[in-house]
C-alpha cells in the first residue's frame, strides 16, 4: 500500500501543475491533453505490454526497479525548461509505473480468500499518494519554490528499496511455462472486454482529474495555484480509497456484478453535479468525495475479475485493468482537449462523465456471460 502511494504520487501530480505549465509554457488545452495522454501511454497503456514483463521476470524485482525508476524521472517534470522535455520525462518516466502496477498488485493474488478487500487495500494506496502529492507540491512551490520538487524522488528511492528487500522472492516459471510477449487472445476474450468497460469507467476518471483545475481557473476565477485545486483533487482521491475498501468489503454480502454496475451507475449524476454547484462549499466538497467514491470504487472489483479470467496470466490481466484501460481514456482525452476548446469544458466534461452508463452496462454483460469462473 505505501509503494503504491508512493508511485501514484509521482505518477498523478500533472493536473496539478497543467495551469502552471499553461502559464509557463503558452499552450492551449490541446497540447495540456497531449501531455496527459503521454503519461498515459506510457504509464498506463504499456501496463498490458509489461506485466508480462513480470510474470516472466520476477514480480519483486519488476515493482521495486520500476517504483525507483519512475519516482526519480517524474519528479523533474515541475522543472521541465519546455514542452519537449517534458514530453521526454512523462514518456520515459512513465514506463516505470507501468512496471511497478502489474507486478505489485500481482503480488497479493494469492493473500487469502477476500482477494476484492486485499486487491482494495493495495488500491486505496495509489489515491491516498495522488491526494497527498499535490498538496505537498503545490505547498513547496509556493513556499520555497519549483527546483526544490525533485528532492521528493528521495522517498520513491527508499520505498522500492524496502519493497526488494522485504518481500519474499517469488519463483520464476520455468522458460516453458512462460507467458507469451503478447496474447493477443486475451486482448479479444472476456479480459478484453472487461478491460472495454474498464475504459469507459475511466473515461470519467481522467476526465475529472485534468480538467477540473482548469474548469476552477478559466470557469470559477481561482488562481493556478489556489488550495482549492489540491485539496478538490485529494478529496477526490481519498474517496477513491475508500471506495474501492469498502467495495472489497461489500463484496461478501453482494455479488460482485451487481456492486460493478451499480457503482457506476450511481458515480454519473453525482459526478455531472460537481460542476453545477459553487466551489469550495460544503455541498461541493461532499460531491467531489462521493464522485471519487463511486466512480474508483468498481476497479478492485474488476481487477479480480480480470485475475480469475486468466488465472495463469495474473500480471499481465492485473496491467489490463488497472493501467492500460486509464492510459486508453488518457490517449482519448486528447480529443476531449479539442472538445473542450471547441464546445467548453462543462459541455465536454458532463459528456465523458456519460461513459460511465455504458461501462456499467458493458461489465455486467461480461461478468455475467463467465459467472462460472468467478468467485464473486
Amino acid at each position: 500500500m505505501a509503494a503504491h502511494a508512493t508511485n501514484d504520487a509521482f505518477t498523478n501530480v500533472l493536473p496539478a501543475f497543467l495551469p502552471t505549465l499553461q502559464l509557463r509554457f503558452g499552450v492551449g488545452e490541446a497540447m495540456l491533453a497531449t501531455f496527459v495522454a503521454v503519461v498515459s501511454i506510457s504509464a498506463n497503456v504499456m501496463q498490458a505490454f509489461l506485466g508480462t514483463v513480470a510474470d516472466r521476470w520476477g514480480r519483486r524485482r519488476s515493482a521495486a526497479l520500476g517504483l525507483i525508476g519512475g519516482s526519480v524521472l517524474m519528479s523533474f517534470m515541475a522543472v521541465a525548461p519546455n514542452s519537449v522535455s517534458l514530453l521526454l520525462i512523462l514518456a520515459i518516466g512513465g514506463l516505470g509505473s507501468a512496471l511497478f502496477h502489474p507486478a505489485a498488485v500481482s503480488l497479493i493474488a494469492g493473500t487469502g480468500p477476500n482477494r476484492s478487500l486485499a486487491v482494495g487495500l493495495f488500491a486505496a494506496g495509489g489515491p491516498i499518494g495522488a491526494a497527498l502529492m499535490p498538496i505537498v507540491a503545490l505547498a513547496i512551490i509556493r513556499n520555497y519554490g519549483v527546483q526544490y520538487v525533485p528532492w521528493l524522488a528521495i522517498i520513491g528511492v527508499v520505498i522500492g528499496l524496502t519493497l526488494f528487500f522485504l518481500t519474499p522472492r517469488q519463483q520464476t516459471p520455468p522458460k516453458a511455462n512462460r507467458p507469451k510477449a503478447f496474447d493477443l487472445a486475451l486482448f479479444k476474450g472476456p479480459v478484453g472486454r472487461l478491460a472495454l468497460a474498464a475504459i469507459f469507467r475511466a473515461i470519467a476518471f481522467v476526465s475529472f482529474v485534468n480538467a477540473l483545475p482548469l474548469f476552477l481557473t478559466t470557469a470559477r476565477g481561482f488562481a493556478s495555484d489556489a488550495p482549492i485545486i489540491g485539496t478538490s483533487l485529494a478529496l477526490y482521491s481519498i474517496g477513491g480509497s475508500v471506495g474501492g475498501l469498502l467495495a472489497g468489503a461489500l463484496e461478501a454480502r453482494f455479488k460482485r456484478r451487481h456492486l460493478v454496475v451499480a457503482l457506476m451507475l450511481v458515480a454519473a449524476p453525482i459526478t455531472a453535479s460537481v460542476l453545477l454547484v459553487s466551489p469550495g462549499t460544503p455541498l461541493f466538497w461532499l460531491l467531489v468525495t462521493l464522485a471519487g467514491l463511486t466512480t474508483n470504487a468498481p476497479i478492485p472489483l474488476m481487477v479480480v475479475s480480470a485475475q480469475e479470467l486468466a488465472p495463469d496470466q495474473v500480471a499481465t490481466a492485473s496491467g489490463m485493468l488497472m493501467g492500460f484501460t486509464w492510459g486508453v481514456a488518457g490517449v482519448l482525452y486528447i480529443g476531449f482537449g479539442a472538445l473542450q476548446e471547441a464546445v467548453g469544458l462543462q459541455p465536454a466534461l458532463l459528456l465523458s462523465f456519460a461513459f460511465l452508463v455504458p461501462a456499467a452496462l458493458l461489465a455486467r454483460h461480461v461478468m455475467k456471460a463467465n459467472q462460472g469462473a468467478l468467485s464473486g
